[in-house]
């Protein structure tokens, strides 16, 4: 922050690390609390291919990817918290108009609609955090709040499937409208404005690209991006067809939930690990080793399932390493493509949340639809996608890894 721009107003960082996990928890909730639900979606409203149920979620994370470009030049020109209340209430809007939804299509819409909402909270939240912190610290800031945000796709499906038991799936929108609703309450009380008035960006077509073309041209902030997007690539068509694979392949039951939540827990503990370390050994470390890792945990993974075949244990055990990589690759990576944009922090958290999740999500989505009974697949998805990701980085670093060109404890404002 320059010696001139007027002083914003600071979060206790226990507040911080709280808001920001409820509302990544917002994207969690409404992708994973739906996936016990996606079997009688397809039958109440009558969906032709099997397949087709996977739209559900895939619609809703393009949608959300996408809009993200739309929301980062207007938390650059109105603020912060304002686009964020904005955005809750369209989300609310969103689970609304999916409660009454009378066809898979308008679902689909309404689904579309709830996505595009909730990129505008992702985006402000982000802008928040780096408005109040950078370097180690966000890495931190960040861990700390997935480490909480967690909760939410560990215990979503457990929820979905328990408000299944006692109401139709419909009654899974009204949760998510509440949450939606005591979230925006909690923000429009104890959020501060955390942007300068002098930072604040005119919305002028040439301002708007120059501060995308600033984040694209950061070797970087572009390539860590999409390292990451290629990696969270591989997790969501894992989401897509997660219902299929447990249901179809493993014929768990109602016992889905629960082994989900335990793959689930393992990115939980990878990121409160992180928030731990990450001062130690430094963002760039444990990206590099964690790319590694999860590289050889799904080669190791496709070895089995084409040699001895899959079980349960070897598809759990293996797939919970993966996440546990990915608990470590995204803070870290989104906290080193953010770290050099904090004059631009709206536009930049526009671009990394644009590319990480529409691609993630249009990969995740092609993934899911080679679903054919078995784990392959999906597996094979996560190799190749963590190579390309491995390559990413290489050029991103130039071909060193393992800390060359390491950041600094602190980033100074």
């Amino acid at each position: 922050m320059s010696a001139k721009s007027t002083p914003v107003m600071r979060i206790p960082f226990a507040e911080l690390v709280a808001i920001t996990a409820a509302v990544m928890a917002l994207n969690a909730l409404a992708i994973d609390m739906m996936l016990p639900a996606l079997g009688m979606i397809s039958e109440d409203l009558s969906i032709l291919r099997d397949n087709d149920r996977q739209l559900i979620i895939v619609v809703y994370v393009l949608a959300n990817g996408f809009a993200q470009l739309f929301f980062g030049p207007l938390v650059d020109r109105f603020g912060r918290k304002r686009v964020l209340m904005a955005s809750f209430a369209g989300y609310i809007i969103g689970s609304l108009l999916s409660v009454i939804a009378s066809s898979f299509v308008l679902l689909l819409a309404a689904r579309a609609f709830q996505g595009i909402a909730t990129a505008g909270t992702r985006v402000s939240a982000i802008a928040i955090v780096r408005d109040q912190c950078s370097g180690r610290r966000m890495a931190e800031v960040m861990s700390l709040a997935i480490t909480i945000f967690m909760a939410a796709p560990i215990l979503a499906p457990a929820i979905g499937q328990a408000i299944l038991i006692a109401a139709p799936w419909r009654w899974i929108f009204v949760a998510l409208l509440a949450y939606g609703a005591a979230l925006a309450l909690w923000a429009s009380i104890r959020l501060p404005e955390t942007m300068a008035p002098e930072d604040r960006h005119m919305l002028k077509p040439s301002r708007i690209a120059a501060g995308y073309m600033e984040f694209l041209r950061n070797r970087i902030s572009i390539g860590y991006t999409l390292a990451s997007a290629l990696c969270f690539g591989a997790l969501f068509g894992y989401i897509s067809a997660s219902e299929q694979i447990f249901l179809e392949t493993f014929h768990l039951g109602d016992k889905f939930a629960l082994v989900f939540a335990l793959i689930a827990g393992s990115l939980g503990v990878a990121t409160l690990l992180n928030a731990r370390i990450v001062s130690r050994f430094g963002m760039r470390r444990l990206t590099h080793g964690a790319l590694a890792l999860f590289i050889g945990a799904n080669a190791v993974h496709l070895f089995v399932a084409l040699t001895f075949g899959e079980t349960l244990f070897s598809f759990m055990s293996l797939m919970m390493i993966s996440f546990f990589a990915l608990g470590l690759i995204g803070p870290n990576a989104t906290a080193l493509a953010m770290d050099p944009m904090g004059h631009n922090a709206g536009a930049a958290a526009a671009a990394n949340g644009f590319a990480g999740t529409t691609i993630a999500g249009a990969l995740g989505g092609l993934i899911g639809q080679f679903y054919d009974g078995t784990t392959t697949p999906i597996i094979f998805g996560f190799v190749m996608l963590g190579m390309l990701s491995m390559l990413l980085v290489l050029w991103t670093e130039k071909g060193k890894l393992f800390g060359v060109g390491e950041e600094q404890p602190e980033a100074a404002e």
